[in-house]
């Protein structure tokens, strides 16, 4: 167990040093088994944090993020964070101002994260299988300025947003059949 921990560490490490030698606006840690994001990679990326522009994040065990990775790198245009544990935000995300597009799919957010709405770049969401029953903020997410696409696919959405949300909005909605179930990973 040791062997594989200290494996995952360098891969890691390896990563970040791949980012910060290249000058690359890309920071790739999927599948690194990661339950949250390590302290030392701040450090580490301090010099170079404004360059990145997308961060990925995906396959890992994530529970949470904190405000502090939110301020961090705030110059992100994409942050992709599918196949976690995820359930919330932090309140901090809306300090990515310049944020295009997060992927949010295979996670475990029972309420939409509302925070989403206050990004004034922000042209997709993917929130495909999460278990979102209610609460999906249409009228706010019709008011954003950039949105084209969400994916609501594969969430037990009410027949209530299935029936206010088509009307009010201009971008993509993508919603399963009621009662859709996702396929087996």
């Amino acid at each position: 167990m040791l062997k594989k921990m200290g494996e995952a560490v360098a891969r890691v490490a390896r990563k970040v040093n791949e980012t910060v030698e290249s000058g690359s606006d890309t920071l790739d840690l999927a599948e690194c088994k990661l339950v949250s994001f390590p302290i030392g990679i701040y450090k580490v990326l301090r010099n170079v944090t404004d360059q990145i522009h997308l961060i990925t994040l995906a396959n890992n065990e994530l529970k949470s993020l904190t405000s502090k990775f939110m301020t961090t790198f705030c110059q992100l245009r994409e942050l992709r964070l599918e196949g976690n544990f995820l359930h919330r935000l932090p309140n901090e995300v809306s300090t990515l101002q310049h944020l295009k597009a997060i992927d949010l799919s295979r996670n475990q957010f029972h309420d939409f994260p509302e925070q989403l709405t206050t990004l004034p770049a922000l042209e997709t969401i993917n929130l495909e299988e999460n278990e979102i029953v209610a609460d999906v903020p249409v009228e706010k997410l019709a008011a954003m300025p950039a949105l084209r696409s969400i994916n609501l696919r594969f969430n037990p959405l009410n027949a209530e947003v299935r029936v206010i949300a088509p009307p009010l909005i201009k971008f993509d909605m993508l919603m399963s059949p009621e009662g859709a179930r996702a396929p087996p990973p």
